[in-house]
Protein backbone atom coordinates (compact mmCIF):
# COMPACT_ATOMS: atom_id res chain seq x y z
CA UNK A 1 0.00 0.00 0.00
CA UNK A 2 2.88 2.37 0.84
CA UNK A 3 4.36 1.88 -2.65
CA UNK A 4 0.94 2.53 -4.24
CA UNK A 5 0.56 5.73 -2.20
CA UNK A 6 3.99 6.90 -3.36
CA UNK A 7 2.93 6.33 -6.97
CA UNK A 8 -0.22 8.47 -6.49
CA UNK A 9 1.18 11.88 -5.47
CA UNK A 10 -1.46 13.90 -7.32
CA UNK A 11 -5.14 13.66 -8.24
CA UNK A 12 -4.11 13.00 -11.86
CA UNK A 13 -2.41 9.81 -10.71
CA UNK A 14 -5.74 8.63 -9.24
CA UNK A 15 -7.49 9.01 -12.61
CA UNK A 16 -9.20 12.35 -11.90
CA UNK A 17 -9.72 14.45 -15.06
CA UNK A 18 -7.95 17.80 -15.62
CA UNK A 19 -11.06 19.91 -15.01
CA UNK A 20 -11.57 18.41 -11.55
CA UNK A 21 -7.84 18.62 -10.79
CA UNK A 22 -8.02 22.39 -11.42
CA UNK A 23 -11.04 22.60 -9.08
CA UNK A 24 -9.04 20.74 -6.41
CA UNK A 25 -6.12 23.17 -6.88
CA UNK A 26 -8.45 26.15 -6.45
CA UNK A 27 -9.54 24.68 -3.10
CA UNK A 28 -5.93 24.25 -2.03
CA UNK A 29 -6.02 20.45 -2.40
CA UNK A 30 -2.53 19.95 -3.83
CA UNK A 31 -2.12 16.27 -2.95
CA UNK A 32 -4.76 13.65 -2.13
CA UNK A 33 -5.21 12.41 1.41
CA UNK A 34 -4.86 8.75 2.37
CA UNK A 35 -8.64 8.17 2.32
CA UNK A 36 -8.89 9.83 -1.13
CA UNK A 37 -6.05 7.69 -2.46
CA UNK A 38 -7.87 4.54 -1.29
CA UNK A 39 -11.44 5.54 -2.19
CA UNK A 40 -11.26 7.43 -5.51
CA UNK A 41 -9.87 4.69 -7.85
CA UNK A 42 -12.49 2.01 -6.95
CA UNK A 43 -15.25 4.64 -7.13
CA UNK A 44 -14.12 5.68 -10.62
CA UNK A 45 -13.90 2.02 -11.66
CA UNK A 46 -17.49 1.47 -10.53
CA UNK A 47 -18.57 4.58 -12.46
CA UNK A 48 -16.93 3.17 -15.61
CA UNK A 49 -18.82 -0.12 -15.13
CA UNK A 50 -22.09 1.78 -14.86
CA UNK A 51 -21.21 3.77 -17.99
CA UNK A 52 -21.14 0.52 -19.94
CA UNK A 53 -24.83 -0.07 -19.16
CA UNK A 54 -26.63 3.24 -18.75
CA UNK A 55 -30.08 1.81 -19.37
CA UNK A 56 -32.09 -1.40 -19.41
CA UNK A 57 -31.96 -1.30 -23.23
CA UNK A 58 -28.19 -1.80 -23.05
CA UNK A 59 -28.78 -5.01 -21.08
CA UNK A 60 -30.97 -6.48 -23.84
CA UNK A 61 -34.34 -5.72 -22.22
CA UNK A 62 -37.07 -5.07 -24.81
CA UNK A 63 -38.80 -1.68 -25.18
CA UNK A 64 -42.08 -2.81 -23.61
CA UNK A 65 -40.35 -3.83 -20.39
CA UNK A 66 -38.11 -0.74 -20.42
CA UNK A 67 -41.29 1.39 -20.40
CA UNK A 68 -42.60 -0.65 -17.46
CA UNK A 69 -39.32 -0.07 -15.60
CA UNK A 70 -39.58 3.67 -16.29
CA UNK A 71 -43.12 3.73 -14.91
CA UNK A 72 -41.80 2.15 -11.68
CA UNK A 73 -39.06 4.78 -11.43
CA UNK A 74 -36.29 2.35 -12.40
CA UNK A 75 -34.29 4.72 -14.62
CA UNK A 76 -30.98 2.85 -14.49
CA UNK A 77 -30.27 -0.77 -13.55
CA UNK A 78 -28.60 -1.61 -10.24
CA UNK A 79 -25.34 -3.54 -10.02
CA UNK A 80 -27.02 -6.92 -9.48
CA UNK A 81 -29.34 -6.22 -12.43
CA UNK A 82 -26.42 -5.19 -14.67
CA UNK A 83 -24.63 -8.45 -13.92
CA UNK A 84 -27.59 -10.85 -13.74
CA UNK A 85 -29.97 -9.82 -16.54
CA UNK A 86 -27.73 -10.44 -19.62
CA UNK A 87 -26.77 -14.06 -18.72
CA UNK A 88 -30.35 -14.72 -17.58
CA UNK A 89 -31.64 -13.57 -20.98
CA UNK A 90 -29.17 -15.98 -22.58
CA UNK A 91 -30.82 -18.87 -20.68
CA UNK A 92 -28.17 -19.41 -18.01
CA UNK A 93 -28.84 -20.49 -14.41
CA UNK A 94 -27.97 -17.74 -11.92
CA UNK A 95 -26.66 -17.60 -8.35
CA UNK A 96 -26.93 -14.04 -7.08
CA UNK A 97 -25.42 -12.78 -3.83
CA UNK A 98 -26.44 -9.22 -3.10
CA UNK A 99 -27.20 -6.86 -0.27
CA UNK A 100 -30.80 -6.32 0.70
CA UNK A 101 -32.43 -3.48 -1.23
CA UNK A 102 -30.16 -3.99 -4.24
CA UNK A 103 -32.88 -4.73 -6.81
CA UNK A 104 -32.82 -8.55 -6.70
CA UNK A 105 -36.51 -8.88 -7.59
CA UNK A 106 -36.03 -6.93 -10.82
CA UNK A 107 -32.96 -9.04 -11.63
CA UNK A 108 -35.07 -12.22 -11.91
CA UNK A 109 -38.50 -10.79 -12.80
CA UNK A 110 -37.37 -8.94 -15.95
CA UNK A 111 -35.79 -12.00 -17.70
CA UNK A 112 -38.79 -14.18 -16.79
CA UNK A 113 -41.34 -11.71 -18.17
CA UNK A 114 -39.29 -11.18 -21.34
CA UNK A 115 -39.17 -14.96 -21.91
CA UNK A 116 -42.93 -15.11 -21.27
CA UNK A 117 -43.51 -12.49 -23.98
CA UNK A 118 -41.78 -14.77 -26.49
CA UNK A 119 -43.88 -17.82 -25.55
CA UNK A 120 -46.93 -17.35 -23.34
CA UNK A 121 -47.78 -20.28 -21.06
CA UNK A 122 -49.72 -20.94 -17.85
CA UNK A 123 -47.62 -21.80 -14.77
CA UNK A 124 -44.57 -20.48 -16.59
CA UNK A 125 -42.56 -19.58 -13.48
CA UNK A 126 -42.62 -20.31 -9.76
CA UNK A 127 -40.99 -18.07 -7.14
CA UNK A 128 -40.45 -19.48 -3.64
CA UNK A 129 -40.23 -17.11 -0.68
CA UNK A 130 -39.66 -17.82 3.04
CA UNK A 131 -42.28 -15.32 4.26
CA UNK A 132 -45.82 -14.38 3.34
CA UNK A 133 -45.09 -10.66 3.21
CA UNK A 134 -42.13 -11.11 0.86
CA UNK A 135 -44.23 -13.35 -1.41
CA UNK A 136 -46.93 -10.67 -1.66
CA UNK A 137 -44.31 -8.02 -2.37
CA UNK A 138 -42.68 -10.08 -5.16
CA UNK A 139 -46.09 -10.67 -6.75
CA UNK A 140 -46.80 -6.92 -6.68
CA UNK A 141 -43.57 -6.23 -8.58
CA UNK A 142 -44.35 -8.92 -11.18
CA UNK A 143 -47.83 -7.45 -11.67
CA UNK A 144 -46.45 -3.91 -11.96
CA UNK A 145 -43.84 -4.94 -14.56
CA UNK A 146 -46.37 -7.05 -16.48
CA UNK A 147 -49.34 -4.68 -16.25
CA UNK A 148 -49.09 -3.73 -19.93
CA UNK A 149 -49.09 -7.34 -21.18
CA UNK A 150 -51.90 -8.80 -19.07
CA UNK A 151 -49.60 -10.85 -16.84
CA UNK A 152 -51.49 -12.98 -14.30
CA UNK A 153 -49.89 -13.77 -10.96
CA UNK A 154 -51.16 -15.74 -7.95
CA UNK A 155 -49.87 -15.71 -4.37
CA UNK A 156 -50.05 -18.96 -2.37
CA UNK A 157 -49.36 -18.36 1.32
CA UNK A 158 -50.69 -19.64 4.63
CA UNK A 159 -53.38 -17.83 6.57
CA UNK A 160 -55.58 -17.60 3.46
CA UNK A 161 -58.39 -19.98 2.49
CA UNK A 162 -57.15 -22.94 0.39
CA UNK A 163 -60.41 -23.08 -1.58
CA UNK A 164 -60.13 -19.42 -2.55
CA UNK A 165 -56.56 -19.97 -3.75
CA UNK A 166 -57.68 -23.06 -5.70
CA UNK A 167 -60.17 -20.90 -7.60
CA UNK A 168 -57.35 -18.49 -8.54
CA UNK A 169 -55.18 -21.42 -9.69
CA UNK A 170 -58.08 -22.55 -11.88
CA UNK A 171 -57.62 -19.32 -13.86
CA UNK A 172 -54.18 -20.64 -14.88
CA UNK A 173 -51.88 -17.72 -14.00
CA UNK A 174 -48.48 -17.22 -15.61
CA UNK A 175 -46.55 -16.73 -12.36
CA UNK A 176 -46.95 -18.54 -9.02
CA UNK A 177 -45.36 -16.88 -5.98
CA UNK A 178 -45.57 -19.09 -2.91
CA UNK A 179 -44.24 -20.12 0.45
CA UNK A 180 -43.01 -23.76 0.24
CA UNK A 181 -45.51 -25.32 2.66
CA UNK A 182 -48.59 -23.85 1.01
CA UNK A 183 -47.33 -24.77 -2.47
CA UNK A 184 -46.93 -28.41 -1.37
CA UNK A 185 -50.51 -28.32 0.00
CA UNK A 186 -51.84 -27.29 -3.41
CA UNK A 187 -49.67 -29.72 -5.35
CA UNK A 188 -51.09 -32.52 -3.16
CA UNK A 189 -54.73 -31.43 -2.90
CA UNK A 190 -55.76 -29.07 -5.71
CA UNK A 191 -57.16 -30.96 -8.69
CA UNK A 192 -55.76 -29.95 -12.06
CA UNK A 193 -52.80 -28.04 -10.62
CA UNK A 194 -49.27 -29.17 -11.38
CA UNK A 195 -45.93 -27.65 -12.29
CA UNK A 196 -44.95 -30.31 -14.83
CA UNK A 197 -44.50 -27.69 -17.57
CA UNK A 198 -42.63 -25.17 -15.40
CA UNK A 199 -39.92 -23.22 -17.22
CA UNK A 200 -38.44 -21.06 -14.43
CA UNK A 201 -37.85 -21.66 -10.71
CA UNK A 202 -36.68 -18.85 -8.41
CA UNK A 203 -35.53 -19.35 -4.82
CA UNK A 204 -35.45 -15.93 -3.18
CA UNK A 205 -33.74 -15.55 0.22
CA UNK A 206 -32.40 -19.07 -0.38
CA UNK A 207 -30.43 -19.19 2.86
CA UNK A 208 -33.71 -18.95 4.79
CA UNK A 209 -35.58 -21.34 2.50
CA UNK A 210 -33.11 -24.05 3.40
CA UNK A 211 -33.63 -24.10 7.15
CA UNK A 212 -35.35 -27.04 8.85
CA UNK A 213 -38.84 -25.53 8.51
CA UNK A 214 -38.75 -25.63 4.70
CA UNK A 215 -36.23 -28.34 3.83
CA UNK A 216 -38.75 -31.17 3.41
CA UNK A 217 -41.15 -29.00 1.37
CA UNK A 218 -38.33 -27.83 -0.93
CA UNK A 219 -37.32 -31.46 -1.58
CA UNK A 220 -40.93 -32.35 -2.47
CA UNK A 221 -41.22 -29.39 -4.86
CA UNK A 222 -37.93 -30.21 -6.60
CA UNK A 223 -39.11 -33.81 -7.09
CA UNK A 224 -42.24 -32.82 -9.07
CA UNK A 225 -40.94 -30.04 -11.33
CA UNK A 226 -39.10 -30.70 -14.62
CA UNK A 227 -35.31 -30.95 -14.69
CA UNK A 228 -35.23 -29.00 -17.96
CA UNK A 229 -35.81 -25.56 -16.50
CA UNK A 230 -33.97 -22.35 -15.68
CA UNK A 231 -33.19 -21.86 -11.98
CA UNK A 232 -32.35 -18.57 -10.26
CA UNK A 233 -31.07 -18.68 -6.70
CA UNK A 234 -30.75 -15.39 -4.81
CA UNK A 235 -29.37 -15.06 -1.31
CA UNK A 236 -27.81 -12.47 0.97
CA UNK A 237 -25.26 -15.01 2.19
CA UNK A 238 -23.67 -18.16 0.77
CA UNK A 239 -24.16 -20.83 3.43
CA UNK A 240 -23.19 -24.52 3.25
CA UNK A 241 -26.81 -25.46 2.58
CA UNK A 242 -27.05 -22.96 -0.28
CA UNK A 243 -23.90 -24.47 -1.81
CA UNK A 244 -25.42 -27.95 -1.44
CA UNK A 245 -28.63 -26.84 -3.17
CA UNK A 246 -26.61 -25.17 -5.90
CA UNK A 247 -24.96 -28.49 -6.73
CA UNK A 248 -28.31 -30.32 -6.61
CA UNK A 249 -30.55 -28.18 -8.79
CA UNK A 250 -28.51 -25.70 -10.88
CA UNK A 251 -26.68 -26.52 -14.09
CA UNK A 252 -23.43 -24.65 -14.79
CA UNK A 253 -24.68 -21.53 -13.02
CA UNK A 254 -23.25 -18.05 -13.41
CA UNK A 255 -22.26 -16.78 -9.96
CA UNK A 256 -22.78 -13.08 -9.36
CA UNK A 257 -21.51 -11.45 -6.20
CA UNK A 258 -22.75 -7.87 -6.12
CA UNK A 259 -21.64 -7.31 -2.54
CA UNK A 260 -18.95 -8.41 -0.15
CA UNK A 261 -19.81 -11.43 1.97
CA UNK A 262 -21.15 -9.59 5.02
CA UNK A 263 -21.31 -5.85 4.50
CA UNK A 264 -23.50 -2.83 4.97
CA UNK A 265 -23.92 0.03 2.50
CA UNK A 266 -21.78 3.16 2.76
CA UNK A 267 -24.82 5.43 3.15
CA UNK A 268 -25.75 3.73 6.44
CA UNK A 269 -24.66 5.45 9.65
CA UNK A 270 -24.28 2.81 12.38
CA UNK A 271 -24.07 3.64 16.09
CA UNK A 272 -24.36 1.88 19.43
CA UNK A 273 -25.53 2.93 22.88
CA UNK A 274 -24.50 1.01 26.00
CA UNK A 275 -27.38 1.01 28.52
CA UNK A 276 -28.35 -0.76 31.73
CA UNK A 277 -31.05 -3.36 31.04
CA UNK A 278 -33.50 -1.68 33.44
CA UNK A 279 -33.26 1.63 31.55
CA UNK A 280 -33.61 0.25 28.01
CA UNK A 281 -37.16 1.56 27.53
CA UNK A 282 -36.01 5.04 28.62
CA UNK A 283 -33.25 5.11 26.03
CA UNK A 284 -35.62 3.92 23.31
CA UNK A 285 -38.13 6.67 24.15
CA UNK A 286 -35.29 9.24 24.26
CA UNK A 287 -34.08 8.28 20.76
CA UNK A 288 -37.61 8.29 19.32
CA UNK A 289 -38.28 11.68 20.93
CA UNK A 290 -35.19 13.06 19.20
CA UNK A 291 -36.48 11.79 15.84
CA UNK A 292 -40.20 12.71 15.95
CA UNK A 293 -40.83 12.83 12.20
CA UNK A 294 -38.66 9.85 11.24
CA UNK A 295 -40.00 6.48 10.16
CA UNK A 296 -38.48 3.90 12.50
CA UNK A 297 -38.30 0.13 12.74
CA UNK A 298 -37.61 -1.20 16.24
CA UNK A 299 -36.42 -4.82 16.40
CA UNK A 300 -37.04 -7.02 19.44
CA UNK A 301 -36.11 -10.63 20.17
CA UNK A 302 -39.58 -11.95 21.09
CA UNK A 303 -43.14 -11.60 19.86
CA UNK A 304 -44.37 -10.68 23.35
CA UNK A 305 -41.93 -7.77 23.49
CA UNK A 306 -43.35 -6.27 20.28
CA UNK A 307 -46.82 -6.05 21.79
CA UNK A 308 -45.63 -4.66 25.13
CA UNK A 309 -43.42 -2.00 23.52
CA UNK A 310 -46.24 -0.97 21.18
CA UNK A 311 -48.58 -0.53 24.19
CA UNK A 312 -45.91 1.45 26.04
CA UNK A 313 -45.11 3.79 23.14
CA UNK A 314 -48.78 4.40 22.34
CA UNK A 315 -49.39 5.30 25.99
CA UNK A 316 -46.62 7.89 25.60
CA UNK A 317 -48.23 9.39 22.49
CA UNK A 318 -46.15 7.71 19.76
CA UNK A 319 -47.76 6.28 16.63
CA UNK A 320 -46.44 2.72 17.04
CA UNK A 321 -47.76 -0.60 15.75
CA UNK A 322 -46.42 -4.16 16.28
CA UNK A 323 -45.86 -6.95 13.76
CA UNK A 324 -44.77 -10.50 14.64
CA UNK A 325 -45.15 -14.14 13.65
CA UNK A 326 -47.89 -14.62 16.27
CA UNK A 327 -50.25 -12.30 14.39
CA UNK A 328 -52.72 -13.51 11.78
CA UNK A 329 -51.91 -12.80 8.14
CA UNK A 330 -54.59 -10.07 7.76
CA UNK A 331 -53.34 -8.33 10.91
CA UNK A 332 -49.72 -8.51 9.78
CA UNK A 333 -50.58 -7.01 6.40
CA UNK A 334 -52.77 -4.40 8.07
CA UNK A 335 -49.90 -3.34 10.34
CA UNK A 336 -47.50 -3.23 7.40
CA UNK A 337 -49.89 -1.10 5.33
CA UNK A 338 -50.41 1.35 8.20
CA UNK A 339 -46.65 1.78 8.45
CA UNK A 340 -46.17 2.15 4.69
CA UNK A 341 -48.98 4.71 4.42
CA UNK A 342 -47.58 6.82 7.27
CA UNK A 343 -50.55 6.31 9.58
CA UNK A 344 -48.01 4.87 12.05
CA UNK A 345 -44.37 5.93 11.85
CA UNK A 346 -42.93 3.33 14.26
CA UNK A 347 -43.02 -0.40 13.49
CA UNK A 348 -42.14 -2.70 16.40
CA UNK A 349 -41.12 -6.03 14.91
CA UNK A 350 -39.30 -9.32 15.25
CA UNK A 351 -36.95 -10.72 12.62
CA UNK A 352 -40.04 -11.65 10.55
CA UNK A 353 -39.67 -8.13 9.08
CA UNK A 354 -35.88 -8.12 8.73
CA UNK A 355 -35.62 -9.87 5.36
CA UNK A 356 -36.88 -9.13 1.91
CA UNK A 357 -39.60 -6.61 2.68
CA UNK A 358 -39.29 -3.44 0.62
CA UNK A 359 -40.60 -0.80 2.99
CA UNK A 360 -39.79 2.54 1.38
CA UNK A 361 -38.11 5.39 3.24
CA UNK A 362 -37.25 3.83 6.59
CA UNK A 363 -35.09 6.50 8.22
CA UNK A 364 -33.98 4.72 11.39
CA UNK A 365 -33.52 1.11 12.50
CA UNK A 366 -33.23 0.56 16.26
CA UNK A 367 -32.00 -2.77 17.61
CA UNK A 368 -33.83 -2.75 20.93
CA UNK A 369 -32.56 -6.31 21.41
CA UNK A 370 -29.26 -7.25 19.78
CA UNK A 371 -29.71 -10.32 17.54
CA UNK A 372 -28.05 -13.49 18.84
CA UNK A 373 -27.07 -14.42 15.27
CA UNK A 374 -24.76 -11.67 14.04
CA UNK A 375 -25.80 -12.24 10.40
CA UNK A 376 -29.33 -11.15 11.35
CA UNK A 377 -27.86 -7.74 12.18
CA UNK A 378 -26.97 -7.25 8.50
CA UNK A 379 -30.55 -7.98 7.46
CA UNK A 380 -32.09 -5.77 10.14
CA UNK A 381 -30.05 -2.67 9.36
CA UNK A 382 -30.63 -3.35 5.66
CA UNK A 383 -34.21 -2.11 6.13
CA UNK A 384 -32.82 1.45 5.95
CA UNK A 385 -30.37 3.15 3.55
CA UNK A 386 -31.91 1.29 0.61
CA UNK A 387 -31.47 2.12 -3.08
CA UNK A 388 -28.84 4.79 -2.46
CA UNK A 389 -30.72 6.62 0.30
CA UNK A 390 -29.10 7.42 3.64
CA UNK A 391 -30.17 5.88 6.94
CA UNK A 392 -29.28 5.39 10.60
CA UNK A 393 -29.00 2.18 12.64
CA UNK A 394 -28.75 2.41 16.44
CA UNK A 395 -28.14 -0.63 18.64
CA UNK A 396 -29.06 -0.59 22.34
CA UNK A 397 -26.69 -2.91 24.19
CA UNK A 398 -27.10 -3.96 27.80
CA UNK A 399 -24.61 -5.69 30.08
CA UNK A 400 -25.77 -9.16 28.99
CA UNK A 401 -25.44 -8.54 25.23
CA UNK A 402 -21.81 -7.44 24.87
CA UNK A 403 -20.65 -10.78 23.49
CA UNK A 404 -23.22 -10.69 20.66
CA UNK A 405 -22.33 -7.08 19.89
CA UNK A 406 -18.61 -7.88 19.64
CA UNK A 407 -19.44 -10.71 17.21
CA UNK A 408 -21.30 -8.18 15.04
CA UNK A 409 -18.34 -5.79 14.99
CA UNK A 410 -16.09 -8.69 14.04
CA UNK A 411 -18.44 -9.75 11.23
CA UNK A 412 -18.72 -6.30 9.64
CA UNK A 413 -15.05 -5.53 10.41
CA UNK A 414 -15.95 -2.12 11.77
CA UNK A 415 -15.83 -0.34 15.13
CA UNK A 416 -19.08 1.55 15.57
CA UNK A 417 -19.23 5.05 17.07
CA UNK A 418 -21.25 5.75 20.22
CA UNK A 419 -24.68 7.37 19.98
CA UNK A 420 -24.61 10.68 21.91
CA UNK A 421 -27.04 10.28 24.82
CA UNK A 422 -26.37 11.75 28.26
CA UNK A 423 -27.72 9.44 30.97
CA UNK A 424 -28.90 12.32 33.20
CA UNK A 425 -30.97 13.68 30.33
CA UNK A 426 -32.36 10.24 29.46
CA UNK A 427 -33.36 9.43 33.04
CA UNK A 428 -35.55 12.52 33.21
CA UNK A 429 -38.01 10.33 31.27
CA UNK A 430 -37.84 7.48 33.80
CA UNK A 431 -40.98 8.36 35.78
CA UNK A 432 -43.15 8.79 32.66
CA UNK A 433 -41.82 5.60 31.06
CA UNK A 434 -42.26 3.55 34.25
CA UNK A 435 -45.89 4.66 34.58
CA UNK A 436 -46.58 3.96 30.89
CA UNK A 437 -45.05 0.49 31.27
CA UNK A 438 -47.23 -0.24 34.34
CA UNK A 439 -50.37 0.74 32.39
CA UNK A 440 -49.21 -1.31 29.38
CA UNK A 441 -48.72 -4.45 31.49
CA UNK A 442 -52.21 -4.00 32.97
CA UNK A 443 -53.73 -3.59 29.48
CA UNK A 444 -51.96 -6.70 28.21
CA UNK A 445 -53.03 -8.76 31.23
CA UNK A 446 -56.62 -7.54 30.88
CA UNK A 447 -56.67 -8.54 27.21
CA UNK A 448 -55.44 -12.08 28.04
CA UNK A 449 -58.14 -12.49 30.71
CA UNK A 450 -60.85 -11.41 28.26
CA UNK A 451 -59.63 -13.99 25.74
CA UNK A 452 -59.63 -16.79 28.34
CA UNK A 453 -63.15 -15.99 29.53
CA UNK A 454 -64.31 -15.93 25.92
CA UNK A 455 -63.02 -19.38 24.95
CA UNK A 456 -63.11 -21.51 28.14
CA UNK A 457 -66.82 -22.35 28.04
CA UNK A 458 -67.04 -25.92 26.68
CA UNK A 459 -65.22 -28.25 24.30
CA UNK A 460 -67.04 -26.95 21.24
CA UNK A 461 -66.71 -25.78 17.73
CA UNK A 462 -69.55 -23.28 17.43
CA UNK A 463 -70.52 -21.94 14.05
CA UNK A 464 -72.62 -18.86 13.42
CA UNK A 465 -74.38 -19.51 10.16
CA UNK A 466 -75.00 -16.84 7.57
CA UNK A 467 -74.36 -17.39 3.89
CA UNK A 468 -72.05 -20.39 4.28
CA UNK A 469 -69.22 -21.28 1.96
CA UNK A 470 -68.88 -24.96 2.91
CA UNK A 471 -65.39 -25.44 1.49
CA UNK A 472 -64.14 -22.69 3.75
CA UNK A 473 -65.60 -24.27 6.88
CA UNK A 474 -63.53 -27.45 7.00
CA UNK A 475 -63.22 -28.72 10.59
CA UNK A 476 -59.73 -29.89 11.38
CA UNK A 477 -58.85 -32.87 13.55
CA UNK A 478 -55.89 -32.14 15.80
CA UNK A 479 -53.90 -34.39 18.13
CA UNK A 480 -54.02 -32.54 21.44
CA UNK A 481 -51.03 -34.47 22.74
CA UNK A 482 -48.81 -32.29 20.55
CA UNK A 483 -48.93 -28.64 21.42
CA UNK A 484 -47.18 -27.65 18.19
CA UNK A 485 -50.16 -29.08 16.29
CA UNK A 486 -51.85 -25.86 17.34
CA UNK A 487 -50.02 -24.40 14.34
CA UNK A 488 -52.35 -26.43 12.13
CA UNK A 489 -55.33 -24.82 13.80
CA UNK A 490 -53.59 -21.47 13.41
CA UNK A 491 -53.42 -21.99 9.65
CA UNK A 492 -57.17 -22.64 9.65
CA UNK A 493 -58.29 -19.84 11.91
CA UNK A 494 -55.87 -17.28 10.54
CA UNK A 495 -54.63 -16.48 14.05
CA UNK A 496 -52.05 -17.85 16.44
CA UNK A 497 -53.64 -19.95 19.17
CA UNK A 498 -52.65 -19.34 22.78
CA UNK A 499 -52.02 -22.51 24.79
CA UNK A 500 -53.38 -22.69 28.34
CA UNK A 501 -52.33 -25.41 30.80
CA UNK A 502 -54.68 -26.30 33.62
CA UNK A 503 -54.54 -29.39 35.84
CA UNK A 504 -52.53 -31.34 33.27
CA UNK A 505 -54.95 -30.57 30.44
CA UNK A 506 -53.79 -28.62 27.40
CA UNK A 507 -56.33 -26.24 25.91
CA UNK A 508 -55.98 -24.89 22.42
CA UNK A 509 -58.14 -21.85 21.97
CA UNK A 510 -58.49 -19.91 18.77
CA UNK A 511 -60.15 -16.73 17.62
CA UNK A 512 -62.29 -16.28 14.54
CA UNK A 513 -62.01 -17.17 10.89
CA UNK A 514 -64.29 -15.45 8.40
CA UNK A 515 -65.24 -17.01 5.07
CA UNK A 516 -68.22 -15.13 3.70
CA UNK A 517 -70.50 -14.95 6.73
CA UNK A 518 -68.80 -17.79 8.61
CA UNK A 519 -67.29 -17.17 12.00
CA UNK A 520 -65.77 -20.30 13.49
CA UNK A 521 -64.43 -20.52 17.01
CA UNK A 522 -62.20 -23.54 17.55
CA UNK A 523 -61.57 -24.97 21.00
CA UNK A 524 -60.00 -28.41 21.48
CA UNK A 525 -59.34 -29.76 24.97
CA UNK A 526 -57.48 -32.89 26.02
CA UNK A 527 -59.96 -34.71 28.25
CA UNK A 528 -58.76 -38.28 27.65
CA UNK A 529 -55.33 -39.83 27.24
CA UNK A 530 -56.22 -40.77 23.67
CA UNK A 531 -57.70 -38.38 21.17
CA UNK A 532 -61.29 -39.05 20.16
CA UNK A 533 -62.75 -35.92 18.60
CA UNK A 534 -61.42 -32.36 18.57
CA UNK A 535 -64.80 -31.10 19.70
CA UNK A 536 -68.56 -31.53 19.38
CA UNK A 537 -70.98 -29.40 17.43
CA UNK A 538 -73.71 -27.57 19.24
CA UNK A 539 -77.02 -28.60 17.67
CA UNK A 540 -75.03 -30.88 15.41
CA UNK A 541 -78.10 -32.33 13.71
CA UNK A 542 -79.23 -28.91 12.59
CA UNK A 543 -75.78 -27.62 11.66
CA UNK A 544 -74.39 -30.63 9.81
CA UNK A 545 -76.99 -30.32 7.07
CA UNK A 546 -75.28 -27.16 5.86
CA UNK A 547 -71.98 -28.92 5.10
CA UNK A 548 -70.94 -31.45 2.44
CA UNK A 549 -70.42 -35.02 3.62
CA UNK A 550 -67.15 -35.45 5.50
CA UNK A 551 -66.87 -31.88 6.79
CA UNK A 552 -68.63 -32.46 10.13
Amino acid sequence: MAEENEEAKSFNDLGVNDQLVEACDSLGWKTPTKIQIEAIPPALAMAEENEEAKSFNDLGVNDQLVEACDSLGWKTPTKIQIEAIPPALEGKDIIGLAQTGSGKTGAFAIPIIQALLEKEQAFFACVLSPTRELAIQIAEQFEALGSGIGLKCVVLVGGVDLAQQSILLGKRPHIVVATPGRLVDHLSNTKGFSLRALKYLVLDEADRLLNEDFEKAIDEILSVIPRERRTYLFSATMTKKVKKLQRACLRNPIKIEAASKYSTVDTLKQQYCFVAAKFKECYLVFILTEKPESTCMVFTRTCDATGLLAYLLRNLGFRAIPISGHMSQPKRLGALNKFKSGECNILICTDVASRGLDIPSVDVVINYDIPMNSKDYIHRVGRTARAGRSGVAISLINQYEMEWYLQIEKLIDKKLPKYPAEQDEVLQLLERVTEAKRISLMEKKSKKLRLRRKYRTRDIISIKLGDIIPAGARLLEVDPLKIDQANTLSAFTGESLPVTKKKGDEVFSGSTCKHGEIEAVVVATRVHSFFRKAAHLVDSTEVSGHFPEGYC
